[in-house]
C-alpha cells in the first residue's frame, strides 16, 4: 500500500524531520520535507501529497494558518491531513479539527512507528 504514496512532513524541528522522515521511508512512504509554512504551501501548491503531516507551532506561519490556507484555497483536495504536534490542549485539537484536519497526533503520545501506522490507517480508510 505503501508504494508511490507521497507524504509531505510540516515540521521546523530538524532532528524530529529527520527521525520521522526516516520511519516513513523504513515503511516504504515517498517522504518530502518542508521546514516551514510557506515552504509547505509552496510545496502544496505545485505537487499532489496523499498525506500531509502537519506541525503547529512554527515560526511566521503556524500549522493552523497553513491549514486554513490549504483549505480556503483547496489546495490538497484528497490529502490527509494530520496534525502531528505537542499541543495537545483540548481547544487546539477542536481548532485542529474544525479547520479540517483528519486527524489529530499529540506527538508525546506515539512512537514515529505509531504515526507511521496512523497515517496507514486513514490512507486505506480513503482507498478502501
Amino acid at each position: 500500500m505503501s508504494d508511490n504514496v507521497k507524504i509531505l512532513l510540516v515540521d521546523d524541528d530538524e532532528f524530529l524531520l529527520d527521525m520521522y522522515s526516516l520511519k516513513f521511508k523504513e515503511a516504504g512512504f515517498d517522504i518530502e520535507i518542508a521546514p516551514s509554512g510557506e515552504d509547505a504551501l509552496l510545496k502544496i501548491a505545485k505537487n499532489k501529497y496523499d498525506a500531509i503531516l502537519l506541525d503547529i507551532i512554527m515560526p511566521a506561519l503556524d500549522g493552523f494558518e497553513v491549514l486554513q490556507r490549504i483549505k480556503k484555497d483547496n489546495l490538497a483536495a484528497g490529502s490527509t491531513i494530520i496534525i502531528l504536534s505537542n499541543l495537545g490542549q483540548k481547544e487546539d485539537i477542536e481548532r485542529g479539527m474544525h479547520l479540517g484536519a483528519d486527524d489529530y497526533v499529540i506527538k508525546a503520545h506515539f512512537t514515529p512507528r505509531e504515526v507511521v501506522e496512523k497515517v496507514k490507517y486513514h490512507l486505506s480508510k480513503k482507498s478502501g
